[in-house]
């Protein structure tokens, strides 16, 4: 990629003119003089020229004390947040620590689970066990304690901890933990209000990280869902399909005993939300195999896969729903030949695959109160894996990348989704 072009906007200086004609040696004093006082003047226009030049560039940096401030208080705020997201832990307290006390100030900042101190930056270590007796009481009345010097007795001579401030971390549960802000002299109003807007702040984030986890775990369940609605009508109509062949081509039947097993260990697989588009095409392959047992030569599958997506990551268990709803809902009630084409191409910054069948199609307001979860309709039910897709793919990549159904009585059903090529939370989740 070409460098971005820099405008020169380095002053070229004036330009130098012909002098005057003149003669003797009293000219040359005056134009000596007319000269001296010219190069004071450009020095001064230069000097000028520098000083609005700093200033200018000034200006679009951070200027002001309060913008430097605000910036560094921003910029702790996020460096305290990251490890937070994580959750409360040890680890993460302690990374947290380090940045909150640079937000709060005073002689050190601890960070406390409900029944014991997690992490503490700066001074008051010889305290611990002070501030861990005064932490589990702020939790378990949910209030803020002010300590003085009074309530923390030392024998340590020249002890800087001269009081503290205990704000209890709020959950709907009840107390987190707590945030201690350490002081070396007598807890100012400032400090405790500092305090306690930190704490709300570390509760936050506790509060984000909770829900990160619950949404994991409800992708987990809805995963784990999907493979229970899948798996009976599949593995049924495959041991049947096999049993069709172990007298008549047993080797035939033995090949399509471990297409079988590859194709549910890979579906069965407990770890990993994600896979690449080339590992779901393969189980896909293996699936199409299966049913091409059952169905014979009236199924027919046209594959359009560009080899640069290949490498896509997406969700796991994202495309083989919609081509066994394909298969299922689509083409075994379609009498004579049916075809399955499945295209993955290339667009930019983007991934864009079809699913689309040529059978019976459906009503599409059928379509919509499956996706709404009802079932008065008789075939309400059948479709509730599309919606189990739809809903995992807009999680993951946003609403402008959920599933497209384009169907009619008759005309067949086409699903289409865009994936993003690269996508960060893909990319981080599926190196966990």
């Amino acid at each position: 990629m070409p460098a971005p072009p820099w405008e020169d906007d380095r002053d070229t200086g004036p330009r130098l003119l012909d002098r005057p004609a003149g003669g003797g040696e009293d000219a040359t004093v005056v134009m000596n003089v007319s000269a001296t006082l010219a190069l004071i003047g450009l020095a001064a226009a230069l000097a000028g020229t520098v000083v609005a030049v700093v200033r200018g560039r000034g200006r679009r940096g951070i200027a002001t004390a309060t913008q430097r401030a605000t910036f560094d208080v921003l910029h702790r705020a996020g460096l305290a947040a990251e490890p937070l997201r994580a959750g409360l832990t040890g680890t993460t307290a302690a990374t947290a620590a380090r940045h909150l006390h640079a937000l709060v100030g005073g002689a050190g900042l601890a960070l406390s689970g409900p029944d014991r101190l997690l992490a503490l930056h700066g001074l008051g270590d010889h305290h611990r066990d002070q501030l861990e007796q005064g932490a589990r009481r702020a939790v378990s009345t949910a209030s803020t304690a002010v300590l003085s010097s009074q309530d923390l007795p030392c024998d340590v001579v020249d002890c800087p901890v001269r009081g503290a401030v205990i704000a209890p971390i709020g959950h709907p549960d009840g107390s987190a933990g707590a945030l201690i802000a350490i002081a070396d002299g007598d807890p100012a109003p400032g400090l405790v209000q500092a305090a306690l807007e930190t704490a709300q702040f570390v509760a936050a984030q506790i509060a984000l990280a909770e829900l990160d986890s619950s949404r994991a775990k409800l992708a987990r369940a809805e995963l784990r869902a999907l493979r229970a609605q899948i798996s009976p009508h599949f593995v049924y109509n495959a041991l049947t399909a096999i049993a069709s062949f172990v007298r008549t081509d047993p080797e035939r039947a033995r090949d399509l005993i471990l297409e079988f097993a590859e194709f549910t260990r890979y579906s069965f697989r407990a770890h990993g939300e994600f896979t690449t588009l080339a590992e779901e095409l393969r189980s896909i392959d293996r699936y199409l195999t299966i049913e091409r047992a059952r169905f014979g030569d009236r199924l027919q599958v046209r594959l359009q896969i560009a080899p640069e997506v290949l490498p896509v990551g997406l969700p796991f268990l994202c495309l083989q729903p919609l081509v066994e709803n394909a298969v299922r809902h689509g083409l075994s009630r379609k009498p004579g030949l049916g075809t399955v084409s499945i295209i993955a191409h290339d667009s930019g910054a983007e991934c864009l695959i079809t699913v689309e069948d040529d059978g019976v199609g459906m009503d599409p307001a059928v379509l919509s109160q499956a996706g709404t979860g009802a079932d008065e309709q008789p075939d309400a039910g059948q479709h509730v894996g599309l919606s189990n897709v739809d809903e995992r793919l807009r999680a993951v990549f946003g609403d402008e990348c959920g599933l497209v159904v384009e169907t009619a009585l008759g005309a067949g059903t086409k699903v289409s989704v865009r994936v993003p090529k690269f996508h960060p939370q893909v990319r981080a989740r599926s190196a966990t």
